[in-house]
């Protein structure tokens, strides 16, 4: 596990649930030394269920190669003990409630007062500088709140995305912001303070909804499992029950798809269909004319000839599809007691030579303490 990037990188994060704690894990899988403050209890998502050998499936999934130190942010020596951790630190990360860090004496100006080289990465829901800046956020809620919900789900019902989606995404962006400024900083000598909010994650995700909107004055609506302004991108079913998803992009693929899946290459000119424009003003008409071609076939038949007409095409899968799947590259995690767990690899990153291992609650409080004074 030797040569990482952010080796010798110290990251004290006050964090719990999902956004905060995705971005400390990808600095923690770069090599980061992260020290995750908690209360006794414990933070939030260690209890949210005891799935995984007795440990929250949340936690396990988003703490692995952390420190855990049980802190009393409001005992004066442990509160000392956090300001002398963050005089020392490269970044802080916490995604506590509004106002909470001000009122331990830790805000913005106090922060950089006491570590100029300190980046500090606030998480919140809304901006701070709006009218929703003390709304409470968790994850369903700003996806309700960005319009998320309203292009997801059926026609009849909307629904929000089953993973959660705004926490991830503005952990991404957290670990994504955490590394420009640390470029800045090798530049400037100088830290920064940095307010990533849950729903600006979500509205830009929205852009080409809300674009559409305000510049063609379309409303996106929902299709389920079919494209919104791409046709055909679908799923269709086969004769035999089976399910294939595909995804027809560009012109050329538009041709391939009538001639060598339809068997109908007329109507790739057919001026109903010729564009991708078009093709969306007129889905019903298409889904009328392909959907039998599929009825008509088994899945494995619809595979083959999806793949020599050279079309994408994927399966419809579930978390035990995932679970055998062929492409799904896994890394080993050592939870508290000892036993270990196989979580899918991060993107990009090769699988560490020593499993990481998921702290338990204050683990290592009692070192901490006497490496940073008590």
């Amino acid at each position: 596990m030797s040569g990482r990037p952010l080796e010798g990188l110290l990251v004290v994060a006050l964090e719990q649930a999902v956004a905060a704690p995705v971005c400390t894990l990808r600095l923690a899988d770069a090599g980061a030394r992260v020290i995750k403050v908690e209360r006794a209890a414990g933070e939030t998502a260690r209890h949210y269920d005891s799935a995984v050998h007795g440990t929250s499936a949340y936690f396990a999934w988003l703490n692995r190669g952390k420190e855990s130190a049980v802190l009393d942010l409001k005992a004066e020596a442990d509160l000392g003990l956090l300001k002398r951790m963050a005089a020392r630190a490269d970044v802080l990360v916490h995604n506590l409630a509004p106002g909470a860090m001000g009122r331990l004496g830790l805000g913005r100006a106090a922060l950089a007062a006491l570590n100029p080289r300190l980046i500090g990465v606030e998480i919140t829901g809304y901006g701070q500088d709006t009218d929703y800046a003390r709304m409470r956020a968790y994850d369903m809620l700003v996806q309700a709140e960005s319009g998320i919900c309203s292009v997801t789900g059926t026609p009849e019902v909307p629904s929000k995305v089953g993973v959660s989606v705004t926490d991830i995404a503005t952990g991404m962006n957290a670990h994504a912001a955490v590394l420009e400024a640390l470029i800045a900083r090798g530049i400037t000598g100088r830290g920064q303070h940095l307010e990533i909010a849950m729903f600006d994650s979500m509205a830009d995700w929205m852009s080409v909804p809300l674009l559409h909107l305000e510049q063609a004055g379309q409303e996106t609506g929902r299709f389920g499992l079919s494209h919104a302004s791409i046709s055909p991108s679908r799923p269709y079913t086969c004769g035999d029950g089976g399910t294939v998803i595909v995804g027809v992009q560009t012109p050329e693929e538009w041709h391939r798809f009538c001639a060598g899946v339809l068997w109908q290459p007329d109507l790739a000119t057919d001026p109903r269909f010729a564009t991708n424009a078009v093709r969306v003003r007129h889905r019903a008409d298409l889904d009328a004319l392909s959907e039998p071609v599929f009825a008509a076939m088994t899945a494995a038949e619809a595979a083959e000839r999806l793949e020599a007409a050279r079309i994408a095409w994927g399966r419809l899968n579930d978390a035990a599809g995932l679970s055998a799947h062929p492409a799904l590259r896994r890394m080993a995690v050592r939870l508290p007691g000892g036993a270990e767990i196989a979580l899918p690899r991060p993107a990009g990153r090769p699988a560490p030579e020593v499993p990481p291992e998921v702290p338990a609650l204050g683990a290592h409080t009692e070192a901490i303490r006497a490496e940073f004074g008590t």
